[in-house]
């Protein structure tokens, strides 16, 4: 499968096997949470481990395996899906199941020793039989979809035909989520303009979706339901508003969704810092460091949340998905904005 996988990854992107399966998005950030959990998982094991005389690997190597594993999942899907041969996709349904029945075990082995909810190694296992219940679930309807597990009539997808014209070179709407939050496919297009001046032929022609005709036709037709509606009602005239919103609310409130995450993720900066700040002035006025009972190691959220480090790791993915986030509010709203421009 590596060997496999460092071949298909050579794919250009502007091949026509490059298709979205179904929840693409949504794998993505179900995967993307998985490995958050898992951070804090293995940050939970590490400092449980340093508050004991001697080291248990069993409280945080694991997690660090599953990080890893979570991590090859999210590429090996990326190579399959690049390649356009679902079939693949029974190995990490497998995976997925294995995954979920294990944690289910663990969970229901933590609630036979009378573990409390208020744990965080509860909370946390708990957190990942929900994932991969629905990262079973995903695959499911890939499945259901694609029909190709115990089918005979699998389904045929064509390629967009922005995919199949070589002349466009805007594939925002077409790579992984990934690279839409980091702007990765743009390297290739980066590289060409610090070699070289960049001309209008390097840029390529717009998407379908980004043109003025296709942004007129919907607005169009969002104003004729507007007349349609206003037809029963002499005193009333078709709103160019209300259809400027049914064509073109959807990104503008996403947009917005985006830029009420990375102002609400902003407090997580000074709150960290304070954090931080206190943890540090407790070390030095508490010189005496108590250790815990092997045979009773599990931390609270408030005990896990008082360690600096913690804290400073927390801190660093904070800035990085409110700028993520920030950039992504600006990119939409310019984009919608262009498209209704071009509409109007």
């Amino acid at each position: 499968f590596p060997g496999w996988g460092s071949q298909s990854s050579k794919v250009q992107i502007h091949h026509n096997t490059w298709l979205h399966f179904p929840g693409h998005n949504l794998r993505w950030i179900l995967t993307f949470t998985l490995l958050f959990v898992h951070v804090c998982e293995i940050a939970e094991g590490i400092v449980s481990d340093t508050q004991m005389k001697s080291r248990h690997l069993h409280l945080f190597l694991p997690a660090i395996m599953g990080f890893v594993a979570a991590t090859v999942s999210i590429v090996y899907y990326h190579n399959i899906e690049t390649s356009n041969f679902p079939k693949l996709l029974l190995a990490l349904f497998l995976y997925w199941i294995m995954a979920f029945v294990t944690k289910t075990i663990k969970l229901v082995r933590y609630c036979q020793d009378g573990v409390p909810f208020s744990q965080l190694r509860f909370c946390i296992t708990g957190i990942m039989v929900i994932l991969y219940g629905l990262l079973m679930a995903v695959e499911i309807n890939v499945i259901r979809v694609r029909r190709y597990v115990f089918l005979m009539n699998p389904q045929k997808v064509k390629p967009p035909e922005d995919l199949q014209d070589l002349g466009v070179r805007f594939l925002q709407p077409f790579v992984n989520l990934l690279s839409k939050a980091t702007y990765w496919w743009m390297n290739t297009l980066i590289i060409s303009a610090h070699k070289k001046p960049v001309d209008l032929k390097a840029i390529g022609k717009l998407p379908i979706a980004m043109r003025a005709l296709t942004n007129y036709v919907c607005l169009k037709e969002a104003y004729e339901e507007q007349k349609k509606k206003v037809e029963d009602h002499p005193n009333r005239s078709p709103s160019i508003w209300l259809a400027m919103y049914s064509a073109f609310g959807r990104p503008i409130l996403l947009s917005s969704t985006f830029r009420y995450l990375a102002d609400l993720l902003g407090f997580a900066g000074p709150l960290c810092i304070s954090g931080i700040v206190q943890g540090f002035q407790n070390t030095t006025s508490n010189t005496n460091t108590t250790e815990k009972d092997p045979s009773n190691s599990y931390l609270s959220s408030e005990e896990f949340l008082r360690n600096v480090y913690v804290l400073a790791v927390l801190l660093f993915l904070a800035l990085i998905l409110q700028r993520t986030f920030l950039q992504a509010s600006y990119y939409v709203t310019t984009e919608t904005g262009i498209n209704l421009r071009g509409a109007l």
